[in-house]
């Protein structure tokens, strides 16, 4: 093909099409007006022989060439970024750019408040998008960029993703106030739910994919026991408020049910058993490792969950984190 037929603001609307799927979408994520997209796109179809993308319900689907074209385009652009980067040190207060963060809504509830509040004090040019966990797989997400990081349970990634750990997450349990079972029991806040009774009263679960079970059912599954879980939803929040209001139990991270209760009228418990916790992991493609603002804003992360007093794990393999 005649490269003369290209420039870089059609390589960008390329890959912005790729992304977003729709012309609209593409046009805000790179400046442009739909008339203006809808220009370029005749273009690299006229340079590229080929419908690069046929129209579905309000959607653009690539063509096969199309799809064929992400990765090298991605990659194309992000060497050219790299390459007129400004080799000056990096400063944070001049910095223009929307990081994208994934994780459940613990970290929405609990980190991103005053987590952003101080990023915006000090480099106001940067925004956040935070993203629920349900809406796909790590490793896809960060290697279509788009995604920046990921705040995750331990998952299984592809290699070329970096990670770190955040911090250990023991469980509590949560009932309401005034749940009936546990006073007629004359169980107190702070106390340990007898075995029998934590098995017999329903409870409620947080599940992203609506599965029925988690790691407290491993835990009883290992002791030969089973518990009623009667209600999934997909958001700790969530869980919450109906434990708030019901009759359920739950099983949640120690610091989310410290800050659900200081809102809501809950009290917490101990559970009869050791239910497993799992580092909470922070991921990213390793292509960033050594980007100044990638690792600028993961070093803020780290350095904010300490603050907040949620480091209380003992994780080996981080000794030395690749922040």
């Amino acid at each position: 093909m005649n490269l003369n037929a290209l420039d870089l603001n059609l390589v960008r609307v390329l890959d912005a099409l790729l992304r977003e799927k729709s012309v609209t979408r593409a046009g805000e994520q790179i400046g442009l007006s739909q008339p203006a997209v809808s220009a370029a796109l005749n273009r690299l179809r006229h340079a590229l022989n080929d419908q690069l993308f046929v129209r579905r319900g309000n959607d653009m689907v690539p063509t096969p060439r199309a799809e064929s074209l992400a990765e090298p385009v991605r990659a194309a652009l992000r060497e050219i970024e790299r390459a007129f980067q400004p080799a000056t040190d990096f400063d944070p207060a001049r910095l223009e750019r929307t990081f994208t963060l994934m994780g459940a809504d613990f970290f929405s509830m609990l980190l991103m408040p005053p987590f952003a509040a101080r990023i915006a004090a000090v480099a106001p040019g940067i925004s956040f998008r935070f993203l629920d966990s349900a809406i796909g797989d790590v490793s896809k997400l960060l290697q279509e960029d788009r995604i920046d990081l990921a705040l995750e349970r331990p998952l299984e990634v592809a290699e070329w993703v970096s990670s770190v750990a955040l911090f250990g997450s023991p469980f509590a349990i949560i009932a309401a106030k005034d749940n009936g079972a546990l006073g007629q029991a004359g169980i107190v806040e702070g106390e340990e739910v007898p075995l029998e009774l934590f098995c017999a009263l329903p409870h409620a679960l947080r599940s992203i994919d609506g599965s029925m079970s988690g790691f407290t059912d491993d835990a009883l599954g290992r002791m030969g026991r089973t518990r009623r879980v009667t209600l999934a939803l997909p958001h700790f929040q969530a869980v919450a408020l109906a434990v708030a209001g019901g009759p359920y139990l739950a099983a949640v991270p120690t610091q989310f049910a410290v800050a659900a209760a200081k809102s809501l009228p809950l009290g917490i418990y101990r559970a009869p058993i050791s239910i497993p916790s799992p580092a909470v992991r922070m991921y990213w493609h390793a292509r960033r490792d050594d980007e100044p603002p990638h690792c600028w804003i993961r070093e803020q992360i780290l350095d904010e969950v300490g603050k907040l007093g949620f480091k209380d794990w003992d994780d080996p393999s981080s000794a030395h984190p690749a922040v």
